[in-house]
């Protein structure tokens, strides 16, 4: 069982907060850091496009902007990164809302419902279809490195604490330990500080507690 969290999933947590906040001399300072350990560009352009199911395509379109500025000034100065393998093609026959429903089933331990998803139908299959079907099914990030993407984009956030204690929860299903989200709490207080809402280790504490409690 893992306890920590490895070099190059360290550095996705800064890249990820600072994207979703849209702190863009920060975000490219992390992509410097996330690019000499070893990330692709093919995975960190994945994680770009991850975050904007959580904050929206401006932040993820700015972010991937500082990616290829970020790119062109180690082009400049010799740096070669690996560019990192592509996603494997949609299967045959692929229908994003049946796979979607049952990735979130997978993920989340159940199947999902509620007042909300009756109230508007709408958001309901998108999450299903879009955000779990077609987005998890891109090969080039793995569930555990996508939760991890979301969480520290939700942490960075503010006004998604219910999200944010969800996707630790899915964390867990996805293949996280519970040491891996102490540790992620550490590093994101260490290289996001009061970027953060600060909230994290708080929201961390309060789900575990739930869970223990049932």
């Amino acid at each position: 069982m893992q306890n920590r969290l490895n070099e190059k999933q360290q550095a996705i947590i800064p890249i990820a907060a600072f994207a979703a906040i849209g702190e863009v001399d920060k975000l490219k300072t992390a992509l410097h850091k996330g690019l000499n350990t070893g990330i692709t560009i093919n995975e960190l352009k994945e994680i770009l496009v991850h975050i904007y199911a959580y904050c929206g395509f401006p932040r993820s379109l700015n972010a991937i902007s500082a990616l290829m500025t970020v790119l062109e000034d180690r082009h400049l100065k010799g740096i070669a990164d690996e560019t990192g393998r592509e996603p494997a093609p949609t299967p045959q026959g692929w229908n994003s809302l049946t796979a979607g429903s049952e990735n979130q089933t997978r993920l989340v331990g159940k199947p999902v419902t509620g007042k909300i998803f009756e109230f508007s139908p709408a958001i309901d299959q998108f999450l299903k279809s879009h955000l779990f079907g077609d987005l998890f099914q891109r090969d080039v990030l793995d569930w555990s490195t996508r939760e991890l993407v979301t969480i520290s984009a939700l942490a960075a956030m503010s006004g998604v604490s219910s999200q944010l204690k969800s996707h630790y929860a899915i964390s867990l299903n996805s293949g996280m330990t519970i040491k891996q989200l102490h540790h992620f709490v550490d590093i994101l207080e260490t290289q996001c500080g009061d970027t953060s809402e600060n909230s994290a280790r708080k929201i961390l504490a309060e789900f575990l507690n739930t869970e223990n409690n049932q």
